[in-house]
């Protein structure tokens, strides 16, 4: 029979740190730290196995989980000595417990968490007299009714938070901890009434049923709409399940030798090796967290920094800080990373709830990654491993110019660092669709719930008046790589009203507002942005990288700036130069108008040489900056129709400046309109009707060459692409007439520089067809923006409508544009590389769509043997990262 049940604590594991996968992160460490005699609470571990069997049994329990769940809840009856639903004073009193969400990655704030199981109206008068502290019971039975009605009943947690303001308003108390025995007592009637009203039972009584309950909505949490969006954010595939854990709660509310807090053995913002976190006196685990109210610093140092009055837990718990101090270093060299920790002391005792690998920023990542490589505890290779290459987005951006005047509205707690500036939004949904418009959002959120996921990951930067440095706002921005100030105490957000006041100011909905998530800083208005410096750790990590990838890295790149930033970066040439682009530059689209419009190739060959020194100029300016570098130049690849005008307001305009009528220019825009113009009259079929198009540009790029290996002694290294080629023959015309002009301009200027002429390979015939193809080209690029979209019949710009259910219906893993669909498009390019190789052993092989800054892609193209991946300019670190990470797993 499969066993799902694994029991933790009183000196029994039954797994360990290496069985995340079946007990999830969370149940794992739990066994894990009870192994190395933490002090751990015991509990049990329902396995990811059990939650895959939930979902295809039709959401049933089979008897024998209902077995060993039995045994498990002796387990930890045997080891603290209490009963489940004992409501006697003897002996310890009732076990409570807590059942918490577990999977193999943290989703922090993703699942649900049901805390003070098995309270009733019976057990909760045991509780009390047992612990001698009526109000602690009574606060832990109110808390217990309100996490489950939300949880479990799926009944409206505004309508209890709203009792409980209502009963603090009418005593004139402000916090909760000013609330006394009888007030609780009072306030769980009202919330067993609110139950019975919304609920139509009344609360449950059995704790059994209770139990069973929560493991259900645990397990159900899996699929709630917010896992599922943050696991198509973070890539983690939907059948890999939850864990459920059981465990004997302890308690951090029975009065002011109590506490609970989140901490983390080094500072996950910047890297800093120094204890960072967060406790509250007389709480519970969830009051952190939430943000319900404001934590207090676990340092002297970090208390006296921020210039908070209240205690640090340093000052306030000696003793216990002492101790929880040892256990910091004791997991952190166990475990030989950076972890995030959570801990309760009940009435002086510490114990552990929690340890797992903290979530960081990019910087802290770097900093925390070379910093353990220097000290040995870990390889550098490891360090390289442990960097997440997405992550290095949010070193690359501008930061706040510290020139700039600030317009500064408040201050609150430095959550997520990096800095931007959008139009202030009050909701996640209007985040998400004025983000989808194109606009840049700052989200402001009293406080942020695991609902607003999706508006998080769309608004540049978060904000929030409550909540602290590790509250759900400051994990989830800093995960994404967003900017977030929380805490911000001064500010009164009315969301219903779409309004933020502070000071006597308003910020209404579309104002533009700026946060810096370094400071803490919330400013009026825009603030002017610097580049960032890559050097320090980024730069020795990336020189470690570099040492062990074997995949080049280039740039996409048609701009001498797109060129500096990407040389700066670390490119190693550009990858894809689109002409087209400078086509379109306002001071030569007349000719190119002129050159569209001629009658014939005389006419066309004039138009053509006012263009020629404008090209020869742009590629000038690209090979300066690439000098001693390859630079794929793309001949030009889209149809001719997208130059000519096409409101009837411009047709006037450019017909004058052509020197032609309208009724001409608009009779040629008809002649060239095509129906599907990504399959028509486009890439080399362009040149193969007008092969003095591509004539021009073959002799511009040369010229340029020469000009610029005469004057800096570096000579670029072109290659010259043919788009859209299906066929060898194609490529043989195109390929004539590039080297007949190379002949030509290197015969004028009594020089030479070395080029290639090869192809994109973005059509399923060029793959199928690569080793005739390879015998006239000799470089393959595989284009695979359109490769994509020719393979799966799918326009990029059109599948944003449906693509998104395609992935959440899981035909699809990924959105194939931003990810390569492997077992498709990927076939295809593996085909046409070992076919092209067939013919042509010494081949170049490189990727220039955009899957060429995505790290799955690159470990694809890694696998299959491509010499060089090419992306965006500021993706060129992430590539690089990411190809030392694959040539490590290869």
């Amino acid at each position: 029979m499969t066993q799902y049940v694994y029991r933790f604590g009183g000196g029994v594991s039954d797994g360990g740190k290496g069985d995340k996968f079946l007990l999830g992160g969370k149940g794992a460490n739990l066994a894990e730290m009870a192994s190395i005699g933490l002090p751990v609470p015991p509990g049990f571990t329902i396995s990811t196995e059990m939650c895959t069997r939930y979902y295809e049994d039709g959401e049933q329990f089979p008897d024998s989980l209902r077995e060993e769940v039995a045994k498990g809840i002796a387990h930890i009856e045997a080891v603290t000595g209490k009963k489940f639903g004992d409501a006697s004073a003897d002996g310890a009193g009732p076990l409570l417990v807590s059942v918490r969400s577990g999977a193999r990655v943290s989703m922090p704030g993703m699942m649900d968490t049901v805390l003070n199981l098995g309270l009733n109206d019976a057990t909760v008068e045991g509780l009390a007299k047992v612990s001698g502290d009526e109000r602690f019971a009574w606060d832990s039975y109110r808390r217990f009714i309100q996490m489950y009605s939300d949880v479990v009943l799926e009944l409206d947690h505004g309508a209890f938070e709203e009792a409980l303001e209502i009963a603090k308003e009418d005593k004139g108390f402000t916090l909760d901890t000013e609330m006394g025995a009888a007030d609780w007592k009072a306030l769980v009637a009202e919330y067993k009434r609110l139950v019975e009203a919304e609920w139509g039972k009344p609360f449950p009584q059995d704790v059994h049923d209770q139990l069973w309950g929560a493991v259900g909505a645990v397990f159900g949490s899996w699929q709630s709409e917010r896992a599922k969006v943050y696991r198509r954010l973070n890539d983690i595939p939907g059948d890999w399940g939850t864990a459920v854990n059981v465990q004997a709660m302890v308690f951090g509310n029975m009065g002011d030798t109590s506490a609970t807090g989140v901490a983390f053995t080094r500072d996950p913002s910047t890297g800093d090796n120094a204890y960072y976190g967060e406790f509250l006196i007389n709480a519970q685990g969830e009051d952190v967290v939430a943000g319900i109210r404001t934590p207090q610093y676990l340092t002297r140092a970090a208390r006296e920094a921020a210039g908070a009055k209240a205690a640090s837990m340093e000052e306030a718990m000696p003793t216990v800080y002492a101790e929880l101090a040892a256990v910091f270093d004791r997991l952190e060299n166990h475990y030989r990373d950076m972890q995030d920790i959570e801990f309760t002391v009940e009435a002086g005792k510490l114990w552990m709830l929690q340890t797992r690998s903290g979530k960081r920023t990019a910087k802290a990542a770097l900093k925390i990654a070379v910093e353990m490589a220097d000290a040995g505890l870990i390889t550098r290779e490891e360090a390289i491993a442990r960097v997440d290459p997405q992550a290095l987005d949010q070193l690359l951006h501008p930061t706040l110019d510290p020139e700039a005047t600030r317009d500064v509205l408040t201050k609150g707690l430095p959550a997520s660092p990096g800095a931007a500036s959008g139009a202030a939004v009050f909701d996640a949904d209007t985040a998400e669709r004025w983000a989808a418009d194109g606009k840049a959002v700052i989200l402001l959120r009293t406080e942020t719930s695991p609902e607003d996921i999706h508006g998080m990951h769309a608004a540049k930067g978060i904000l929030t008046a409550r909540g602290g440095m590790t509250s759900h706002a400051a994990v989830v921005a800093r995960g994404m790589g967003r900017p977030c100030v929380s805490g911000a105490g001064a500010l009164s957000i009315d969301a219903k009203a779409k309004i933020a006041r502070v000071g006597g100011r308003e910020v209404r909905e579309g104002e533009i507002v700026t946060i810096d998530g370094t400071t803490g800083e919330v400013m009026a208005g825009e603030v002017a942005t610097i580049q960032p410096e890559l050097a320090g750790d980024f730069g020795t990590l990336m020189e470690w990288a570099d040492a062990v990838r074997r995949l080049r890295v280039r740039a996409n790149a048609e701009t001498p700036l797109d060129c500096r930033t990407a040389r700066d970066f670390g490119a190693e040439g550009v990858g894809l130069c689109r002409t087209e682009h400078m086509f379109f530059d306002a001071a030569r689209i007349t000719a190119v108008r002129q050159m569209i419009l001629a009658a014939d190739e005389a006419g066309r060959r004039v138009a053509l040489d006012k263009l020629l020194p404008e090209q020869r100029k742009d590629f000038i300016e690209i090979f300066e900056v690439m000098a001693g570098l390859p630079v794929t130049i793309r001949l030009l690849d889209p149809p001719l129709h997208e130059f000519l005008p096409h409101e009837e307001a411009e047709f006037a305009e450019v017909a004058a400046a052509a020197g032609v009528d309208v009724e001409t220019l608009k009779r040629r825009a008809a002649e060239l309109h095509e129906f599907n113009p990504m399959l028509g009259h486009r890439g080399c079929r362009l040149g193969v009707t007008y092969p003095e198009i591509y004539e021009m540009q073959a002799r511009a790029i040369f010229e340029a060459a020469l000009d610029v290996a005469a004057r800096s002694g570096q000579a670029p290294i072109p290659e010259v692409m043919i788009p859209l080629v299906a066929t060898k023959r194609e490529l043989e015309l195109m390929k004539a007439v590039v080297d007949r002009t190379a002949q030509a301009v290197f015969a004028e200027r009594g020089a030479k520089v070395d080029y290639l002429v090869g192809t994109m390979i973005e059509l399923p015939r060029a793959a199928l067809r690569a080793a005739e193809i390879a015998e006239a080209g000799e470089f393959f690029s595989f284009g695979t923006n359109d490769l994509t979209q020719t393979t799966l019949g799918v326009s990029r710009d059109d599948a944003a409508r449906f693509l998104t259910t395609y992935v959440e219906k899981g035909i699809y893993a990924k959105d194939p544009f931003v990810s390569l669909d492997v077992e498709g498009v990927g076939e295809l390019v593996q085909l046409a590389a070992e076919r092209g190789r067939s013919t042509r052993p010494g081949i170049k092989l490189g990727i220039c769509g955009e899957h060429g800054g995505d790290p799955a892609s690159i470990a694809f193209c890694e696998t299959v043997g491509l010499d060089y991946v090419s992306a965006s300019p500021y993706r060129v670190p992430i590539a690089r990262l990411a190809a030392a990470q694959a040539a490590l797993r290869k």
